[in-house]
């Protein structure tokens, strides 16, 4: 469960978030709202990559301002644009890069590699240059060099905004498959019909929190 407590955020004068309080324990939860809304500081809030001014965030417990580094191994992120997270030219040598860093054995890295490449069928990628796939492939990678450090949670900033239909598709298939919790920041409605919970923000604030159908309901209403 990851616990937001009246939390305030801001960048200078300019006020992002005031008074969330939210509970997030629902298997597929989306957060939707206009751009400058402040969803996309909300979501780096929940891996410690943005510490609130006010409140806090905890995860399974663990503080996301004194202890980061747990709840980093805890909530992996993919950000918006794969190029900024694919660190490697060759895509194996991408995936295993954490997993080296953690000081993991040769022969279990090699075990989470080959089942991160069959988990969104990649295996026959494994020795291409990263820079050379496609725009749903490098996604596909992004988002497959997270899981395969094992998170418990996974958030992912507008995963489908560069992506044609196809791929977007495959990218929903992938995160309904997944067995671990995940939060979406997306303005792709079509993508989050089917989750568990939407939260609409406006202006900093929760302006509705329910199934898909109301939530998207509401925000559409506000947009208009």
């Amino acid at each position: 469960m990851i616990a937001i407590e009246n939390v305030r955020h801001a960048f200078g004068e300019r006020t992002v978030l005031d008074g969330i309080d939210l509970t997030l324990a629902e298997r597929r939860i989306a957060i939707v709202g206009a751009n400058g809304s402040g969803k996309s500081t909300l979501l780096r809030l929940l891996n410690g990559l943005v510490v609130p001014d006010h409140g806090r965030v905890c995860v399974d417990g663990l503080d996301t301002r004194t202890e980061g580094r747990a709840v980093r191994r805890k909530v992996g992120f993919v950000f918006q644009n794969p190029d900024s997270q694919i660190v490697f030219p060759v895509v194996e040598e991408d995936l295993a890069f954490g997993l080296k860093n953690r000081g993991l054995p040769k022969a279990e890295i090699a075990r989470r590699v080959d089942g991160a490449l069959a988990r969104f069928g990649l295996g026959r990628l494994r020795a291409e240059a990263a820079h050379h796939l496609s725009g749903g492939e490098k996604q596909l990678l992004a988002i497959s060099g997270v899981l395969v450090m094992e998170p418990d949670y996974l958030v992912l900033d507008e995963p489908t905004t560069l992506l044609d239909l196809r791929n977007k598709r495959r990218i929903a298939a992938a995160l309904e498959e997944l067995p671990q919790a995940v939060v979406v920041v997306t303005h792709d409605l079509d993508l989050v019909t089917g989750f568990d919970r939407v939260i609409v923000i406006d202006e900093g604030r929760v302006a509705a929190d329910d199934r898909p159908a109301p939530a998207l309901a509401r925000y559409r209403a506000m947009m208009a």
